[in-house]
């Protein structure tokens, strides 16, 4: 599985080593002594501190602070790793990292947008060190954020804590420690408080899960777990968001050149017809202004249903997969651009990333920006030069998530060939349908509907089956039955290519 890995990475144009020139330039930038470039900068370093990141992380580009303040508001800090100060505009490093816009993260191996000597050490916020970087320190008071400010600061992470080991003690199953104990309960409490906002504004509720997978030694998938989101995903993502946002008002008021995250609110037409989609299949669904709908009600409507379609599920124990696809195909896409057009996937005015320039180029454009308004001792960016790194980076980012679904697939047939040798190739699973096209059903099927395939219609013998006109239910015309969007039905595998990452599956107890 790693060989094909590697091969579809070189397949669609990925390098997968840095010019010589480029390692030379980073760890030089690398070596040099970070003292030396702490001087003038905000000294945090005896602010509790500490990261949040998946076990296998190796590169960790955002820290958090958090306290709570004596009229029960909360300050949080959020330290982003200023790549920035290793990175000169222009140089190589900086040529090749735009050249590759983003990361590229596959089954077992990644595509990085900086050398390691930058990505992994010297712009890593490690446990112990000191390290450079961004701060937007916020104060939290109720629901909103009520004042930011920016530095440019030294911190040191205090600990490593990963999602599994914070969502245990957040169960209560793990104790916390000082001195980020305390921090981490006031950093939660803060979190929760942005989530009920956001929630309260019909924002987009998408929960989604990513395949973890297990190589051994030989490069074979031996294993994968479904990384679902948790209380404590949720937790950095929602402290993200609010500096993210705040980065962007503040250049936005200044009109400095920068690249903004834009989603467009949905065009009326779709989020009608992700209503009469949910409609046909008995989920609940909001109510609908009368006549045509505007933009900005076409993403209240879509929001509200976004968040019924999870309540819905989660009471129901499944469907989830299949209805999160209609709610995500009626939005826009998000991409990048020099102008501010709002964010109405989370009803944000202002949004831009920044809070992870080791792994997005656009992140790196923010922060050069940024220190050019609070600081002055960075030139902004050209104008031109952001206008042309918005449609680039937007592809990249395309190109890039194109490649991991297409690694995830590869990994998990291979993955299903071992599941078959020992459960036998006439093994029978339960499945669940996540997607409908004329010529037949894709279902996620086996243990915790790890593997994914497609079931034609013409393996459905008896009957002549027919789309709905929303594209939820296979009818038959004979019969009468029907084969809707988030059914539970058993199947057996009938062909895998796994170096193409395709499964054909079989109604069960029907023979190839």
């Amino acid at each position: 599985a790693r060989d094909v890995i590697e091969g579809l990475m070189v397949q669609r144009g990925l390098r997968r080593s840095f010019d010589p020139a480029v390692e030379h330039e980073a760890r030089e930038a690398a070596s040099s002594p970070q003292r030396d470039r702490a001087a003038g900068r905000r000294d945090l370093r005896s602010i509790p501190t500490f990261t949040i990141d998946p076990a296998s992380a190796r590169d960790f580009d955002d820290a958090i602070s958090a306290s709570v303040q004596d009229d029960g508001s909360w300050r949080v800090w959020v330290h982003i790793a200023d790549v920035s100060a290793f990175v000169s505009p222009r140089d190589q490093v900086d040529r090749e990292a735009y050249r590759r816009g983003t990361s590229v993260y596959v089954p077992g191996a990644v595509e990085p947008m900086l050398p390691e000597a930058l990505s992994n050490q010297a712009c890593s916020l490690v446990p112990g060190e000191d390290r450079l970087a961004v701060t937007v320190e916020m104060t939290i008071k109720g629901d909103r954020v009520t004042s930011s400010a920016f530095h440019r600061s030294v911190i040191r992470s205090d600990e490593r804590l990963d999602y599994d080991r914070v969502d245990r003690i957040f169960a209560g199953r793990e104790s916390a420690h000082a001195p980020w104990g305390e921090p981490l309960a006031a950093a939660r409490a803060a979190a929760a408080a942005l989530a009920a906002r956001r929630a309260a504004q019909a924002a987009i509720v998408v929960e989604s899960s990513e395949p973890d997978f297990v190589f051994d030694r030989q490069g074979n998938v031996v294993a994968a777990e479904e990384i679902a989101q948790t209380e404590a995903h949720r937790l950095i993502e929602h402290l993200m968001i609010a500096a993210n946002e705040q980065v962007a008002g503040l250049l936005e008021s200044r009109r400095v050149p920068a690249l903004y995250r834009v989603h467009e609110p949905p065009d009326g037409a779709s989020a009608e017809r992700l209503i009469e989609q949910l409609a046909s299949l008995g989920v609940p669904t909001p109510p609908v202004p009368g006549g045509a709908l505007t933009p900005q009600q076409a993403a209240e409507v879509v929001g509200e249903a976004s968040q019924l379609v999870e309540r819905w599920v989660t009471s129901r124990g499944h469907g989830r997969r299949a209805l999160t696809s209609l709610v995500l195909r009626s939005l826009k896409q998000a991409y990048y651009d020099p102008r501010n057009l709002g964010h109405a996937g989370l009803q944000s005015p202002c949004y831009c990333h920044f809070t992870s320039p080791i792994r997005r180029y656009p992140d790196l454009i923010c922060h050069r920006a940024l220190l050019s308004a609070v600081t002055g001792d960075v030139p902004a960016p050209e104008a031109s030069f952001v206008a042309a790194a918005g449609p680039l980076s937007s592809a990249r980012e395309r190109e890039a998530m194109m490649i991991e679904r297409d690694a995830d697939d590869i990994a998990l047939c291979f993955l299903l060939e071992r599941t078959l040798i020992d459960a036998g190739r006439d093994a029978e699973f339960d499945g669940e349908v996540v997607g409908l096209v004329r010529s037949g059903a894709f279902l996620a099927f086996g243990p915790g509907l790890t593997f994914e395939g497609m079931l034609p219609v013409r393996r459905m013998r008896g009957d002549w089956w027919e789309l709905n006109e929303e594209g939820t239910i296979l009818k038959g015309a004979h019969s009468g039955g029907a084969i809707r969007l988030g059914d539970q039905v058993r199947v057996r595998v009938g062909r895998v290519d796994a170096p193409r990452g395709r499964v054909d599956l079989l109604p069960a107890g029907e023979e190839e």
